[in-house]
């Protein structure tokens, strides 16, 4: 899912800090504004993927938030497929069928089967 929610930069020692208000919790630092923005896409994405996981709901992004001085308030644009695609890379057991004369030829040419079943989803769902 493709999300967009507001943060607001503020200087932290010397630092960059960004909270989220939308989503609570959500807070970051980055060494210059840059980096303060790529943590903050990261930490929303990671915050939305859990929710998302534990079915929570997912709350709206504020239309408008008041900052105060030495603050800068911008968007980030997040999206929770490719965070998960990057950082969730554990393995699920998966038990499937095929038929016997299919697994009797695989076997015998030391077919990866999880590497093969794989590919074919990736293609299948157009991911990759």
């Amino acid at each position: 899912m493709k999300y967009v929610y507001p943060v607001i930069l503020y200087p932290d020692d010397d630092k960059i800090g960004v909270t989220v208000p939308d989503l609570p919790g959500c807070h970051t630092y980055g060494d210059d504004k840059a980096d303060a923005l790529l943590a903050a896409k990261d930490a929303i994405e990671m915050w939305l993927w859990s929710a998302e996981n534990q079915d929570e709901d997912i709350p709206r992004a504020s239309e408008s938030l008041d900052i105060h001085d030495g603050q800068t308030l911008t968007l980030v644009a997040a999206d929770t497929d490719e965070w998960r695609r990057a950082h969730d890379t554990r393995s699920v057991k998966k038990t499937l069928s095929v038929p016997s004369w299919l697994n009797a030829q695989a076997e015998k040419a030391n077919a990866p089967f999880s590497q093969i079943l794989q590919e074919g989803l990736k293609e299948y769902l157009r991911v990759s």
